[in-house]
């Protein structure tokens, strides 16, 4: 298994963080959002459509997959965006179905929609191998996408991994409670991300999502894996993205954990220690080569 190493920094990452803007994050430059891509669409028969921005550029590329319920048009996908740019590697961002841009309905979208979204993009629309950064649910569906497909994929980049976390979370409920909410045919969860104030998941939501866990057994995944948590995250436990790192094949896997981060991991140190750790697998990556 895996060798876990716990890190509060990298080598010069305390300076790194230390200074302001975006532009101090590496000495290629990360400067104002310039020449912002345009949104695309890509048509899958019979399937929606989906809605994506695309940069093109050096191999690897970076393709973001955001959190349940997000879209492409998040802090920490612009950052990115133009963090690729700077370094003329490619980028893609999309909205997965039924989110954002993206046709198709959100109630009606499982975790198993949106893995084929993941496999569409790269098959389809991305270009060589790829590091793959995921969001939250994201960083499930990343997981999925590396078992399907290795040869696509270059790296990891985990930012509060969630993991098999909505059927496992659903499952440690008191049988009562779960009892209850089978009868409704519903799962309500209070959430300050949604207008509403819940997320609400059916049980056939569920019973689809536990086809796709991953943490029962060793995930065959060898590439290079980084994981970033919040100590604060009130939404997903930091201790999912130990368990990823235990669970994976990689012998390279570093788990990052910020003291005071949180879920969405959107701060402004939060996103430069997200684009310093992308900026180190580019160069790991490349020198490899």
């Amino acid at each position: 298994m895996a060798a876990v190493a716990l890190r509060s920094c990298r080598r010069g990452l305390s300076q790194i963080l230390s200074n302001g803007g975006f532009s101090t994050v590496t000495s290629k430059g990360l400067g104002g959002v310039r020449h912002k891509s345009t949104v695309q669409y890509a048509t899958r028969p019979d399937l929606p459509k989906l809605a994506y921005r695309r940069v093109k550029g050096k191999s690897p590329g970076v393709v973001f997959l955001p959190g349940y319920g997000s879209n492409m048009n998040g802090q920490k996908a612009e950052a990115l965006e133009e963090f690729c740019r700077s370094l003329g590697h490619s980028y893609l961002r999309f909205d997965y179905t039924g989110h954002g841009a993206s046709e198709g309905v959100l109630a009606e979208g499982t975790v198993g929609t949106w893995k084929k979204d993941v496999l569409f993009v790269l098959d389809e629309l991305a270009e060589g191998p790829q590091i793959l950064v995921g969001s939250s649910i994201g960083g499930w569906l990343m997981l999925l996408a590396a078992i399907a497909r290795p040869e696509k994929t270059a790296a990891l980049v985990g930012i509060s991994t969630a993991a098999d976390h909505i059927v496992t979370s659903f499952n440690s409920l008191p049988l009562e409670t779960r009892k209850e909410f089978e009868e409704k045919g519903e799962w309500t969860i209070p959430t300050k991300h949604s207008e509403d104030g819940v997320y609400r998941f059916s049980m056939d939501f569920l019973r689809e999502a536990e086809n796709h866990c991953v943490l029962q057994s060793p995930i065959p995944i060898t590439c290079p894996i980084r994981l970033i948590h919040g100590l604060k995250d009130e939404d997903v436990p930091w201790h999912i993205s130990m368990q990823v790192a235990e669970r994976v094949l990689s012998s390279d896997v570093d788990v990052i954990l910020r003291r005071h981060g949180q879920h969405r991991m959107a701060e402004k140190d939060d996103i430069k220690l997200v684009v310093y750790t992308i900026d180190d697998l580019i160069d790991k990556l490349t020198t490899m080569v």
